[in-house]
């Protein structure tokens, strides 16, 4: 099994090996050539965002303000109708799955990349033939259809999202949001009890 293949499959793997550099590095490429372009350039936007995501189904549109940041564009995969505000970022570590009419707001991440907690496992190391070594492993991230996510949330690896929900600003989500309902927001007790309000009609109340 190679480096890849074990990251896909979520096990503990090599982040430094060669064929997940040249995907990273093509993935990164793509979004500066993407941030680069203005604010007119809708067709040149539209034709790189084919090249990131070429296995999507678009739908009606896909939007998504500069800048944005895909570490990896073979392990996220995208529904229809998409827009994310500016600064959406994928970083790679294991898949992300994101469903039909999804909104997200500014400064969110998708976080699937895990390191171990214990300080000397985190090290990078050289072997004895002087090549480095970093080994860690990822969750994936999976987000329904109708989602919002508002600004400045961090979605973590190994959550799942259910259709319809809302997930607040400022929000961290470490545990599974059920169908149709949102975390509670700037309440650090509510927050670690995981409480949920339930929404009508999908929106906060």
């Amino acid at each position: 099994m190679t480096e890849y293949e074990k990251m896909h499959s979520g096990m503990i793997y090599d982040c430094l090996n060669e064929e997940l550099g040249a995907v990273q590095k093509k993935s990164h490429r793509l979004c500066d050539e993407y941030n680069a372009l203005g604010t007119d350039d809708d067709e040149k936007k539209q034709a790189v965002l084919r090249e990131l995501f070429p296995h999507d189904d678009f739908g009606l549109y896909r939007t998504m303000e500069c800048p944005i940041f895909i570490d990896n564009m073979r392990e996220i995969t995208i529904g229809k109708n998409f827009y994310s505000n500016i600064h959406f970022t994928f970083i790679g570590g294991c898949t992300a799955e994101i469903g039909d009419n999804v909104f997200i707001g500014p400064y969110c991440t998708l976080a699937t990349g895990i390191h171990s907690l214990i300080a000397e496992e985190r090290r990078i190391f050289a072997d004895e033939n002087g090549k480095l070594h970093d080994y860690e492993y990822g969750r994936p991230v999976r987000i329904g259809n109708d989602v919002w996510i508002a600004s400045n949330v961090t979605i973590c690896g190994g959550v799942t999202i259910g259709s319809r929900s809302v997930i607040g600003a400022g929000s961290v989500v470490t545990r599974d949001v059920p169908c149709g309902r949102q975390p509670m927001q700037s309440d650090p007790q509510h927050n670690q009890r995981g409480q949920y309000v339930h929404t009508s009609r999908g929106i906060a109340v």
